[in-house]
């Protein structure tokens, strides 16, 4: 039997969150700068590398992958890799197939994700002011998500809504998206904004909002019920009394969640980086192309979980406008 992979701190890795680009039709203040540089197509990837990839992590136990970018449905021809995949959910070898999207491409692509497998799906959306929407994206459109968001609850995708608090923009549309969400039967997660990469002007220290003074703010209106339920991820969840709606809170930066953490990144190049607050990574692109055996690739995925470090170092008492890390999360994904 293949031996699991577990980390230095006895944390079992049953979770890949892998960037199939680092492209997207989008520019998010928060994430991007208005004028990126992508990466050469020759150093990403291909369809059959990023196969092979999450194939190996399957083997070694990865039980859920979600696909990332980048906009990971602006991937020329993703649904080839989607359907790859979902030999491995036939076989039960894989528990959960997902995504995360910006939804620009979901009105075209979401009926193919769900006769791929894909049950569920997060979308990104911070507001539901279109102008605001425009402002926040830069080149994105409102409508246009809206109806993928449409198109997924039709084919029988379970929608979550990810939210990033941003302070001075979204504030005031809480309970908005809240009550627009339970209207939908979507659940809707909460994010901090993460010092993550030069986004050119944008200063991430007026943008940052506390979740924990929007969790007071929700308790303002109703009763909130903390919930033990994870869905492998970093969210804690609350339950609105009144509505019965699941809220998550995704805190790194006013409460860390490292303790449980089973999760490893794997960057549209093949880079592995086994905590999202860390510069520290291992390359899996060399040992992948290297030889057409996996061996050496699986010996290379051991070693970097066994460098995986206890938690990230993200803390906003710095002061710092830029990136705590370097890299964007739109190279590191998602």
């Amino acid at each position: 039997m293949t031996q699991p992979l577990i980390d230095p701190f006895a944390r079992a890795i049953s979770y890949l969150r892998v960037s199939v680009t680092d492209r997207c039709d989008f520019r998010c203040v928060y994430c991007m700068s208005e004028n990126m540089t992508f990466l050469p197509k020759k150093d990403l990837l291909s369809l059959e590398e990023l196969d092979r990839l999450c194939s190996s992590f399957v083997r070694l136990g990865v039980k859920k992958l979600r696909v990332t970018g980048g906009e990971p449905l602006v991937r020329r021809d993703i649904m080839t890799f989607f359907r790859s995949m979902t030999r491995h959910l036939d076989s039960g070898a894989l528990e959960e197939l997902t995504v995360t999207t910006n939804g620009s491409q979901l009105e075209k692509y979401a009926a193919d994700l769900a006769a791929a497998g894909v049950k569920r799906i997060n979308v990104s959306l911070d507001t539901l002011d279109e102008q605001k929407f425009a402002d926040i994206t830069r080149w994105g459109r409102l409508p246009q998500v809206i109806r993928g968001i449409d198109a997924a609850q039709k084919a029988g995708l379970r929608v979550k809504i990810n939210t990033v608090a941003l302070a001075g923009f979204n504030e005031d549309e809480l309970f908005t998206l809240t009550d627009w969400c339970a209207s939908r039967d979507m659940d809707i997660t909460f994010i901090e904004v993460m010092p993550m990469g030069d986004i050119g002007n944008e200063d991430r220290i007026t943008q940052y909002w506390s979740l924990k003074d929007l969790r007071a703010r929700l308790a303002e209106r109703t009763t909130l019920t903390d919930l033990p339920e994870s869905t492998g991820g970093p969210a804690r969840y609350v339950r609105l009394d009144d509505t019965q709606q699941k809220i998550g809170f995704i805190t790194p930066l006013s409460h860390n969640f490292c303790e449980s953490c089973n999760r490893v990144r794997v960057t549209c190049t093949g880079e592995i980086y086994t905590c999202l607050g860390q510069e520290g990574h291992s390359d899996l692109r060399g040992p992948l192309r290297s030889s057409e055996s996996d061996a050496h690739l699986e010996d290379a995925i051991r070693h970097a979980i066994s460098l995986k470090p206890k938690g990230h170092d993200f803390d906003y008492s710095r002061q710092k406008a830029n990136g705590q890390v370097s890299r964007h999360m739109s190279h590191t994904g998602g």
